[in-house]
């Protein structure tokens, strides 16, 4: 049953909503729209700030090749190899978006810090499904791993990020990375991740029935056009969400809050606003994070919705928040630096 009472939005951020035109319902012709407009314009990014930009390509284990942008501070020394690097992974539900989607976030990182960025265009959904995308993403962090040297990165440095289903897939990267042996990860920053197929949650509920920036019902469409028949469900269960999933096929480099262990992960960062759908299974995985035994630090804003930072980077709460997540890198790269 939906949960009609929730959170207020920050009352400034509600004024910018107010005039953002927003999707009331995803459909696959809805998508196909959605995917007509055109990427990020990254060079407007680099204008006003001296960096590098080249496009390499990786091939995933099946062969496809995989764009990656590394994004380089024009005054990097490669000679030294001691620059961090910070791994992007972008939003989008996993079934839109590019390398370039809210690429203004790691940027910032590589102004403060001078930290190489790499973003990655792994597969989407429905075209990839189960765990190609991330597997995707796991093969651009290899690939990073064996250039340090020419990337001019410290390897005992790199910090996997993204946003929405971008922090879902960095998740998914740490855990592959934890199971397979590497490569090392000093960090990962999951914001407003996508960590939960099972969609069930009480924030999952609150936030059904549109127009919004990510309804539970758009979290279903994007769920269903990335799983492609794992869950054995064709239709959705009875309580709205995918099936009964509890003894599943769903992997969890896929759905990285199915995962049984989250013990032996790299130091954690998750934000969240307390007004969108992800709100409770992210704080649950920071929780489960500190269960384990490991380091997490969980930021919930209050009045905050799905992406807000990365929509209205100017609104106060966005100022905040993307400082405050600056600020714990700046204390990882430090410890880091100091081991």
């Amino acid at each position: 049953m939906t949960t009609t009472a929730r959170p207020d939005l920050d009352p400034e951020l509600r004024a910018l909503l107010a005039d953002m035109p927003l999707i009331p319902h995803l459909t696959p012709e809805v998508l196909a729209q959605l995917r007509q407009f055109p990427a990020t314009p990254v060079d407007s990014l680099l204008t006003h700030r001296r960096a590098g930009h080249r496009t390499v390509t990786v091939p995933a284990e099946d062969g496809t090749p995989l764009p990656l942008s590394v994004f380089t501070p024009a005054n990097a020394d490669h000679s030294t190899a001691s620059a961090p690097c910070v791994y992007w992974m972008h939003g989008g539900g996993m079934i839109m978006g590019d390398r370039f989607s809210q690429i203004d976030i790691p940027l910032e990182w590589l102004d403060e810090f001078g930290a190489v960025v790499v973003s990655v265009d792994y597969r989407l959904a429905p075209e990839a499904t189960g765990t190609t995308p991330v597997e995707d993403c796991y093969q651009g962090l290899l690939w990073i791993a064996e250039h340090a040297e020419d990337l001019g990165i410290d390897p005992g440095r790199i910090i996997v990020a993204g946003a929405s289903a971008g922090g879902g897939l960095a998740a998914g990267v740490a855990l592959l990375a934890r199971d397979l042996g590497g490569p090392a990860i000093a960090g990962q920053i999951l914001i407003c991740p996508m960590l939960d197929h099972r969609n069930t949650s009480v924030s999952s509920r609150q936030y059904a029935g549109g127009p919004g920036v990510w309804t539970r019902e758009m979290n279903e469409f994007a769920w269903r056009a990335l799983l492609g028949g794992l869950d054995g469900h064709g239709d959705l269960g009875d309580d709205g969400g995918l099936g009964d999933l509890s003894g599943a096929q769903v992997p969890p480099y896929a759905s990285p809050a199915r995962a049984d262990d989250l013990s032996g992960l790299p130091t954690t960062y998750i934000d969240t606003g307390s007004a969108e759908v992800f709100r409770d299974e992210d704080t649950d995985y920071a929780s489960r994070i500190w269960a384990a035994g490991g380091q997490a630090e969980l930021h919930v804003w209050a009045g905050g919705f799905h992406g807000f930072d990365a929509l209205f980077p100017q609104a106060p709460l966005s100022a905040t928040a993307r400082r405050t997540r600056t600020d714990w890198l700046a204390r990882t790269l430090r410890r880091e630096r100091a081991v």
